[in-house]
């Protein structure tokens, strides 16, 4: 009776081994380049974009040395991508660019990590580090490949992220200023115009200078932020209340400010 108790308890301790035996455990069966790739596609194709990018960075651990594999990195990459998976994406396309620098491709792996940046952008009062790293993965996609068919996209959006920073240290700025902290101001407005110099936001950071070294009692610097604002912007509005404050009186030798 011991006996057949103590066989029980081994053939119980089989059964519960079995139970908790996960798929992982079990040996992956290697599959065809042409049914990975196809089965993965049609995921794609039904939006079941976390499952593509598994099963097409199945197909690249199973087959490293296809020359679907390289393809099937990028197909992974956009997958998560159109998943939102940003994080992840980036790290397949990193990969991808550390291990095929002169594929025909690269230059997609970078533009579509730049997307991936740009696409996580979040509001222009929160933390602009995503947006920094979406400006510089623009510009490094425009340095390295000049004549790249997605440069013109790629413009469009550097412009625009310029244009987000911009928003982000004129909020700051105008905080400051409302608080009278002046300096701190009129070192955020300077930013602006130094950094993102193409920014809509020009105008009104060369206005808000003009307010500051008045504030501050530096003159001379707000007629040259004034003189700037009218040289270059004649016509905007904010050019109108730099009038107010200083009047026509620009820096020395600089052509005078244009009253409207």
């Amino acid at each position: 009776m011991r006996n057949l108790f103590r066989v029980m308890g081994l053939w119980g301790a089989v059964v519960l081994l079995s139970a908790c035996e996960t798929d992982k455990d079990k040996p992956q069966i290697e599959r065809p380049v042409d049914s990975l790739y196809g089965t993965a596609f049609a995921m794609l194709q039904e939006k079941k974009y976390e499952d593509s990018a598994d099963e097409f960075l199945e197909l690249e651990r199973q087959h490293p040395y296809s020359p679907w594999a390289a393809k099937a990195q990028l197909m992974a990459a956009y997958a998560l991508y159109k998943d939102q998976r940003f994080d992840r994406a980036i790290g397949v396309l990193d990969n991808f660019i550390l291990l095929h620098p002169y594929h025909e491709q690269v230059s997609y792996a970078y533009y579509l990590r730049a997307l991936c940046y740009y696409d996580d952008i979040p509001g222009v009062a929160k933390d602009p580090k995503v947006a920094e790293m979406a400006l510089s993965a623009l510009e490094e996609l425009l340095n390295r490949f000049p004549d790249s068919k997605y440069n013109r996209d790629a413009q469009f959006k550097r412009d625009y992220v310029a244009g987000h920073l911009a928003g982000h240290a004129m909020s700051i700025g105008r905080f400051y200023e409302k608080q009278q902290n002046y300096l701190a101001a009129f070192l955020r407005f300077q930013s602006v115009v130094r950094v993102h110099p193409r920014s809509v936001q020009i105008p009104e950071a060369l206005h808000r200078l003009v307010e500051c070294s008045l504030a501050l009692g530096l003159r001379d610097e707000a007629k040259r932020a004034g003189s700037v604002l009218g040289h270059s912007y004649p016509e905007s509005s904010w050019y109108s209340e730099t009038y107010r404050l200083l009047g026509d009186t620009p820096a020395g030798g600089e052509k005078p400010l244009k009253k409207h």
